[in-house]
């Protein structure tokens, strides 16, 4: 017996919402990562790392808000609280490794490649996961094509969000990268849950031992909800990020305060090849910053 699945249940509502919360998680991730370029010492990793959380956790949080909205009309539904933490840990793993991967090692496109590839394959390994925590009295069967195209576009998805944490600059442009991405993440999504039919047990009366959607998902989605909130104020009370166009040139450099920072220069994006996290040599064997200037102490713009 096919059950009737609903995706909709509160209609506009909750696709809007993960919209939202995807494009929050990739707006502070694109910042932070963009803020990494900027700073020097042993708080440079921190930076990517709170971008790859943000990010991570803006897909999940999408995730499950939008599976708030699913329903199977002929049964109840319960999540298994392990698993559904667990889909958490991988999305936000699987992003900090793409975004350490293309800082370390350079935005080459061999790497740009092959990050996004891991990262998108994990993204779809978290959706999956978390379908695999819904527990009900019956089983999910997967449409193999429609399922093949959600993870091609994680991967697509991931790759761009990748190319752009490391290439956008200006506040305005991470803004419309970070649009872009949710919706590549919301298509990604729902594209997966259009893959699902549920096939209901008959005659059968189902143990549940998971909790229900509205007893699990919405508390657990407070503990994300609550980072992206902090780590939104940590961004916009970090002076170099209130700016935001930060890396423009001399027509909004003239209207900045300029503070002495040694040891940093600003620029526009790297360029293929170069790391985030550690300055190329210059021609005189200096390190030197994104726009190829020779760093050294002096006055830094903000």
């Amino acid at each position: 017996m096919q059950g009737t699945v609903d995706g909709f249940s509160y209609g506009a509502v909750t696709p809007v919402v993960a919209y939202v919360m995807a494009c929050l998680g990739g707006a502070l991730g694109l910042r932070c990562v963009v803020r990494s370029v900027h700073t020097a010492g042993s708080w440079k990793p921190g930076w990517p790392a709170l971008g790859a959380a943000s990010i991570g956790c803006g897909i999940w949080t999408m995730h499950f808000i939008g599976m708030v909205g699913f329903r199977v009309e002929e049964t109840r539904m319960r999540y298994d609280v392990p698993l559904t933490v667990l889909s958490l840990v991988v999305a936000i793993v699987v992003v900090a490794i793409g975004v350490f991967a293309v800082g370390y090692r350079g935005v080459s496109r061999a790497t740009l490649g092959i990050a996004g590839t891991i990262t998108g394959l994990g993204v779809a390994a978290m959706h999956y996961m978390g379908m695999a925590a819904i527990e009900l009295n019956g089983t999910f069967q997967y449409n193999p094509v429609t399922v093949a195209l959600s993870v091609l576009i994680a991967i697509a998805a991931a790759t761009a969000a990748l190319w752009a944490a490391v290439s956008i600059r200006g506040f305005l442009p991470s803004l419309g990268a970070s649009l872009v991405m949710g919706l590549a993440v919301s298509a990604m999504h729902y594209t997966g849950m259009a893959a699902v039919d549920v096939h209901l047990h008959t005659g059968t009366d189902m143990v549940y031992t998971g909790e229900s959607p509205t007893s699990l998902l919405l508390p657990m989605m407070t503990g994300p909800g609550i980072f992206l909130i902090v780590a939104a104020a940590v961004v916009m009370f970090d002076p170099l990020l209130v700016m935001g166009d930060m890396e423009n040139g001399p027509s909004s450099s003239a209207r900045r305060q300029q503070v002495t920072v040694s040891g940093l220069s600003e620029g526009p994006a790297p360029l293929p090849g170069d790391s985030l996290f550690q300055p190329s040599p210059g021609a005189n064997g200096r390190p030197q910053g994104p726009q190829g200037r020779t760093d050294s102490p002096g006055a830094y713009e903000w």
